[in-house]
């Protein structure tokens, strides 16, 4: 499976000219089909698809469980980029609705404003637990471990990942890829195809948070997402919906925007102040 492919740039750097080979991401499209009928075109790195469908099926609210599943698979052909799902009857007919929409539920539209998408999101998405405590210290340290998962980021410079974390803090799973909603699913995706999706109790993004990934880690019960960017202010409406935190660190730095009962603060600032840096 190749992930990165070799490509010649010029590079300028001060009044040095000079020509070299750069690894860059390879970016594909993956056409889902459920029930045979086309649903959704990705583009995505190659790799991990029937996690990745897994996930992405799971987002959407197609599936609850592995067992709706009668058969997922991706056609190896090169070229082809094919991704089929069926279900059973009985899921069918939960999810009709679903299936006879004209575009999917993650999918960033113009034209509806951020109350009708939360609206359209909560018929899919219920609040997850509160369950998980976490401090600040270990939050750090979790978001640290990024850079172990990411060989295809250290190769190109362009991918983003996800890891997903247990109460203990172990890594379930880790995915890369040019997308970082494809990261998330193809990370969810491979917890939930190993029927480990209880488990799970938050994810680490390389990236700033979006809506999209706050209903995929809400889809999968996850009750705190951590990014290394600020979030979106449609991920923290979305995020105070499902009663879910939402974080970002950055070295040393870590904010929370919304579900911070869910931190440990040192004992020594128990209470955070109000401090407004624009």
């Amino acid at each position: 499976m190749q992930v990165s492919k070799k490509v010649k740039i010029i590079h300028f750097k001060k009044d040095e000219q000079t020509s070299q080979s750069q690894q860059l991401i390879i970016e594909e499209p993956l056409s889902i089909r459920i029930e045979g009928n086309p649903y959704s075109v990705v583009m995505r790195t190659p790799g991990d698809e029937i996690a990745h469908v897994a996930g992405f099926c799971l987002a959407e609210g197609l599936i609850d469980s592995p067992e709706d599943i009668v058969t997922i698979g991706f056609c190896t052909d090169e070229g082809t980029n094919v991704a089929t799902v069926t279900l059973t009857g009985n899921r069918k007919k939960k999810v009709v609705d679903l299936l006879d929409r004209k575009g999917f539920v993650s999918q960033t539209s113009c034209g509806i404003c951020g109350k009708e998408v939360i609206n359209d999101l909560h018929q899919i998405t219920s609040p997850v637990n509160n369950n998980f405590k976490i401090s600040v210290d270990h939050a750090r340290g979790c978001a640290d471990q990024l850079t172990k998962y990411q060989p295809i980021h250290k190769n190109t410079r362009s991918a983003h990942a996800a890891l997903i974390f247990d109460k203990d803090l172990q890594v379930l799973s880790s995915a890369e890829d040019v997308g970082r909603h494809n990261a998330l699913d193809k990370a969810i995706g491979k917890v939930f195809m190993d029927n480990k999706i209880s488990s799970a109790r938050f994810g680490v993004m390389s990236s700033r948070l979006s809506y999209e990934l706050v209903q995929k880690a809400a889809r999968a019960g996850l009750e705190l997402l951590i990014g290394i960017s600020r979030p979106t202010s449609l991920g923290v409406d979305l995020a105070r919906a499902v009663n879910m935190t939402l974080a970002c660190v950055k070295g040393d730095d870590l904010m929370v925007f919304c579900g911070e009962d869910r931190f440990i603060f040192p004992e020594n600032q128990t209470k955070p102040y109000q401090k407004d840096i624009g």
